[in-house]
């Protein structure tokens, strides 16, 4: 067994009463015999007992190291300014987009008072730094959880193809996972709106759309207005297995427009982990869990959608898995370097681009105010929570025929009944009962 530090320096200041007045030939033995125990080198032990030495009998604490502090304050609120227009990201998303970042803000006049050495300061912050300055600004965020909304379908699910998550590794633009969130507010009782969020699994490219209810024609003309807000042709579609999903009208959608649709497992939501984590980082970061379901708030919704997809395709880098290993029960992970789905788009696949989108997506980027754009945002999240603040407390219920939808009455153990019971007690004495009080009256 290893000794501790604590034990080394006892066998040490056992060593320190014989030390002064000990030849050579003796220093050299008590040397030995400190590093045969403690396996320190010669020159560490020799240096531990002069430093103990010198110390006595009440050693003197360590004094603390004083921080070194590359950067100012006035850089750290720069690099805050940034982390806000861009949605928050950390740091390994934020450090790659920061240039970006700081010639928008600087193009359109947001950094004229800055000092040049300031901007470039922040400039050479790498993200662990940007991590541990931001950390103050970070304090506070809370992440909620919500419900799930997603029915089994019909048996129309044999005719759809099932595609599980490992087979998602290679995929060219086109190929895109769909899910419904539901803002609900926690009772999801009644009608509610619903946002239906599509992102492309190469890209990483996002789209949502908010919808009055799950109807599976609504949930289609979405589908099909979303299908022109994508810079590329869709060319597979892939859901879980809910109802408003899984039937006969999207299913003929999709035939019609010869795209290939198929969904996952039920009980996996791995197998849409790409729509999954959009849920949160796009509709829930926000929309959050309130509850929306008056026609000003669908109005409000839909004049955010836009605004967000923006921000997030344009200008928030995004990072995406390149391998995975599982040694026992660790799983080590490695990512690519962070880039905006644009320019991931326009790197890795330019000839998927019509030369009349990549000159329109590249002049959004450069004429787009980022600073105003998370203004123009702030307030439309604003105007929402406002009505979801004068609704009041959703309180929760349970659904009014949770019975059916858990599946209770069809679960639930059937039992026969014996040979001498009745299953229909009789409502009047029979036979035998009224021949046996006629004899008794008798």
């Amino acid at each position: 067994m290893e000794l501790t530090l604590t034990q080394r320096k006892a066998i040490t200041q056992a060593q320190l009463a014989k030390w002064p007045k000990a030849t050579r030939a003796e220093k050299g033995a008590i040397l030995d015999a400190v590093c045969e125990v403690t396996g320190w080198h010669r020159d560490h032990a020799r240096k531990a007992i002069r430093t103990m030495l010198a110390q006595g009998d009440t050693p003197r604490p360590r004094k603390a190291r004083e921080p070194v502090r590359r950067y100012d304050d006035a850089a750290v609120e720069v690099l805050t300014r940034c982390w806000a227009v861009l949605d928050g990201p950390c740091g390994k998303r934020l450090q790659p987009g920061i240039d970006a970042a700081l010639d928008n803000l600087a193009r359109f006049g947001h950094l004229d008072r800055i000092d040049p050495t300031v901007i470039a300061q922040v400039r050479a912050m790498s993200a662990a730094t940007m991590d541990r300055r931001l950390a103050p600004a970070r304090t506070g965020l809370v992440a909620q959880q919500g419900m799930s909304h997603t029915r089994p379908g019909s048996l129309l699910k044999t005719s759809i193809p099932l595609k599980t998550w490992a087979e998602w590794d290679d995929t060219r633009p086109g190929f895109i996972q769909i899910d419904l969130v539901g803002h609900e507010g926690g009772d999801n009782n009644g009608e509610f709106h619903y946002t239906l969020d599509a992102t492309d699994v190469a890209t990483g490219w996002t789209e949502s759309i908010s919808v009055r209810s799950k109807g599976e024609r609504i949930v289609a003309t979405a589908l099909e207005q979303l299908q022109l807000r994508f810079p590329f042709h869709l060319a597979g579609i892939h859901s879980d297995n809910g109802s408003e999903f899984i039937n006969h009208h999207l299913l003929r959608w999709c035939a019609s427009r010869q795209i290939s649709f198929s969904r996952g497992r039920a009980a996996h939501s791995n197998d849409q982990a790409h729509i999954e984590q959009k849920n949160w980082s796009v509709v829930r970061r926000n929309v959050g869990y309130h509850r929306y379901d008056t026609r000003r708030e669908l109005t409000l919704l839909n004049q955010l959608w836009p605004l967000v997809s923006c921000q997030v395709n344009l200008f928030l880098p995004q990072q995406k898995l390149v391998e995975k290993h599982r040694t026992g029960a660790k799983v080590s992970k490695r990512y690519d370097q962070a880039t905006t789905p644009l320019d991931r788009l326009l790197r890795d696949h330019p000839d998927l681009l019509d030369p009349h989108d990549r000159t329109r997506l590249e002049a959004l980027h450069h004429d787009t105010d980022l600073l105003g754009l998370t203004h123009q945002i702030a307030d439309l999240q604003g105007n929402l929570l406002e009505l979801a603040r004068r609704r009041g407390q959703v309180q929760r219920r349970a659904k009014t025929n949770h019975v059916y939808l858990s599946r209770t009455k069809l679960n639930r153990p059937t039992t026969r009944a014996s040979s001498d019971e009745s299953t229909t007690p009789p409502t009047r004495a029979s036979s035998d009962e009224s021949t046996t009080h006629t004899k008794r009256a008798s």
